[in-house]
């Protein structure tokens, strides 16, 4: 097990702090958020979840890979290991060394299938990392 990877504490298969974020967020920015952390729930049984820095996180067991937060007039997807990621449709905005992220605005068209395959390969690339180092 790789132990340069970033580790969360604390992740459950469905925390209910969670839902409570979602409550919180109501609204069309907080049903783009939640359509989309729907997505991640579903990559696979070892998905757990968890509230960190305020916004929700999926995680490969406890090492995270996507996250959704909702800010005054977009929701952010984002991606601990977004770097690495394989972005044929470029809608990924940040130039961390690791971290990148998709702006998503309720006024404007989202590319869905280019952002499901982004999670899917965020997915595979964690399980990839936490398997084989």
């Amino acid at each position: 097990m790789r132990t340069d990877l970033l580790r969360f504490n604390g992740a459950l298969e469905l925390d209910p702090s969670i839902e409570a974020w979602m409550q919180e967020h109501a609204g069309e920015l907080g049903a783009i958020a939640h359509r989309w952390f729907e997505v991640m729930r579903q990559c696979g049984d070892e998905v757990r979840e968890l509230l960190h820095d305020g916004c929700p996180v999926a995680c490969l067991g406890d090492a995270p890979f996507g996250y959704v937060n909702v800010f005054s007039s977009h929701v952010n997807v984002g991606f601990f290991h977004g770097a690495a990621l394989p972005d044929p449709a470029r809608l990924l905005q940040g130039s961390g060394k690791f971290m990148r992220h998709v702006k998503l605005k309720p006024e404007t068209a989202t590319n869905a299938a280019a952002l499901s395959e982004l999670i899917d390969a965020a997915y595979s690339d964690i399980k990839m990392r936490v398997e084989h180092g």
